[in-house]
């Protein structure tokens, strides 16, 4: 309850969430002369982007220019094209085609955040016209939390214990495959022992890993960023109303730590909370497969309940329904650890390393393994008959365990009973035991694992194309010994497999917005002083997934360009 007594605040920009969206947003306008307030309901700030890999698909950069690729905007533009079919909305992919790049100039040579060019992660459909090979996307630049300093470190939401080792977050490229290559190099065992050990000492001494990579460092970096622009921070605090005033959002109604209160925004109230994966209700009736509303296992945070997209649609904002999928899937396997928790594992890479299918219940192979997260739990989805449960299984055989994880199981010679005796693995001496063990048809993946291995041996996947194009090829391993970097037969007993259901990395669906993040009203007509970035704005894709960093990248974007524009305003929004 508001009372007399409890101040109002007045700030030009207020931005409800914390993750890539609105850090992005917040750092931009502040640097614009804005004066900020970002406000969280967890107690801690990140969001999903915390525990995300930090990657953001971002065409036409300064990096790419550097290493001489210097791309027409009409290749990443058709590519979009063909890739979102109905979904392509022109004004949103030419503003984030446009702004990508200088979102990316303007973070790089103006904030702490700094960046790695992705010069080697091409799109995921290689065979579409316009699909890149590279130099399309950038990461966080790691960096130690002792450097960010005190400050961020009490902010900064903790790396996701299932995507790392012992709590070490490890980076996609040299990174992580110094990892994979651990025991098969010195070099690389040498660089494994420096990270672990430096690990375990800021474990005894700060009681907290300091090495921040993926979406840590992307956030504690966006952190510092915000901080050092002036920007102001109320964690635990939840936004549960809009204000208007003659029809423009002017304010927003808080609970925090001190009480109910509200806080005026002169120019803008930004909405970034990060979706609706944790609202059972939007995925009852949104999630396909999901009849009620849990089945499905998401991998962002408990808050994110969809309370931007509540917010919107209180004042007359809609959720969009018209995109391909509302959710961004990912492939998931539950862990259940001694204390009888669970945690949820993402399968991003193990699925494309050779030695290892995935097959559903009668034993058949359903899509190639080697593409995206969200096409093989799209697939997955799709090819489960009605009434049963939808799930499958990556299989692997003993070569594979040796130097590749799969999902929490790491390879040699980290021992895999502890995944054993859980029941999370399962192990035996042949392919049929295998299947009977699991409940899988032991004639159709006897059958399925004969033919993938006559092919495999050979380089070739008539049946799905893995290993086809460049993004397949380099998701596998140049030192396998096969033709194929993708493929390998599963030949070396004894066998594993791993149960694998559907989960998700966020939303898709969100506020309808036009090309400038302004929420849209019922008449398509913007709602004065209200704005979604992030994933409470509907996807640039549409609903599709053509490529890492696609969330990401557009909420970072959206969020620079939105932050920019407010700043730019002398009074109400324009």
């Amino acid at each position: 309850m508001i009372t007399s007594e409890t101040p109002t605040s007045t700030f030009d920009v207020v931005v409800v969430g914390s993750g890539a969206g609105g850090l992005s947003t917040a750092v931009a306008a502040a640097h614009g002369g804005a004066s900020v307030l970002v406000v969280e309901k967890a107690d801690v700030c990140g969001g999903a982007t915390a525990w995300s890999g930090g990657w953001m698909w971002t065409p036409r950069t300064l990096f790419a220019r550097a290493d001489g690729i210097d791309e027409d905007r009409a290749l990443p533009r058709t590519y979009l094209e063909h890739r979102l079919g109905e979904n392509f909305d022109a004004d949103k992919v030419d503003a984030l085609l446009d702004g990508a790049p200088e979102m990316v100039e303007f973070f790089e040579t103006r904030t702490a955040l700094q960046f790695v060019p992705g010069a080697g992660i091409a799109d995921i459909h290689g065979d579409t016209p316009g699909a890149g090979t590279g130099h399309r996307s950038v990461g966080p630049k790691p960096v130690s939390l002792r450097t960010l300093g005190p400050d961020v470190a009490k902010l900064l939401r903790r790396q996701l214990y299932e995507t790392s080792f012992l709590g070490m977050g490890i980076m996609a490229g040299p990174d992580l495959q110094a990892f994979l290559h651990s025991t098969r190099s010195p070099k690389a065992f040498a660089h494994c022992a420096r990270r672990v050990s430096t690990h375990m000492f800021d474990l005894v001494t700060k009681r907290r890993g300091q090495q921040l990579v993926n979406g840590t460092a992307l956030v504690g970096r966006l952190l510092r960023s915000a901080l050092d622009a002036g920007v102001e921070f109320r964690v635990s605090t939840e936004a549960t109303a809009l204000d208007t005033d003659d029809g423009r959002v002017s304010g927003v109604r808080l609970t925090g730590p001190d009480g109910a209160y509200t806080v005026v925004a002169r120019k803008g109230v930004v909405l970034a909370t990060g979706g609706f994966t944790h609202d059972l209700d939007r995925r009852r009736e949104l999630f396909p497969r999901t009849p009620t509303g849990r089945e499905h296992w998401t991998l962002t945070p408990p808050t994110t309940t969809g309370d931007g997209i509540s917010l919107g649609e209180s004042v007359g904002g809609r959720l969009d329904r018209t995109l391909a999928s509302p959710v961004a899937y990912c492939p998931v396997s539950l862990v259940r650890y001694r204390n009888g928790k669970q945690g949820v594992f993402p399968h991003i890479m193990d699925r494309a390393k050779p030695g290892a299918i995935g097959v559903l219940a009668n034993g058949h192979r359903f899509v190639n393994e080697a593409l995206g997260y969200h096409d093989y739990t799209l697939a997955m989805i799709e090819q489960v008959p009605e009434g049963k449960e939808v799930c499958s299984w990556l299989i692997a055989d003993a070569r594979y365990m040796k130097y590749y994880p799969l999902g929490m199981a790491k390879p040699f010679p980290i021992p895999t009973w502890p995944y054993l005796r859980s029941g999370y693995l399962t192990r035996a001496a042949t392919i049929r035991e295998l299947a009977e063990k699991i409940g899988v048809d032991p004639d159709g993946l006897d059958k399925t694992v004969t033919v993938f291995n006559e092919n495999a041996r050979v380089g070739q996947d008539p049946e799905f194309g893995r290993g086809s194009t460049v993004f397949n090829v380099r998701s596998g391993d140049a030192d396998n010994p096969w033709p194929n970097p993708s493929l390998a037969p599963l030949e070396k007993g004894p066998f594993y497999a791993v149960k694998v259901v559907p989960g998700s990395f966020g939303t898709f669906a969100g506020l309808v917005t036009d090309s400038q993040s302004r929420v849209l009203d019922s008449g398509d007509e913007p709602i004065d002083g209200l704005y979604a970035v992030g994933v409470d704005q509907a996807s640039v894709m549409g609903g599709h997934y053509p490529s890492g960093g696609i969330n990401l990248g557009p909420a970072m974007t959206f969020g620079y360009l939105t932050g920019r524009r407010l700043a730019s305003t002398t009074g109400a929004s324009q």
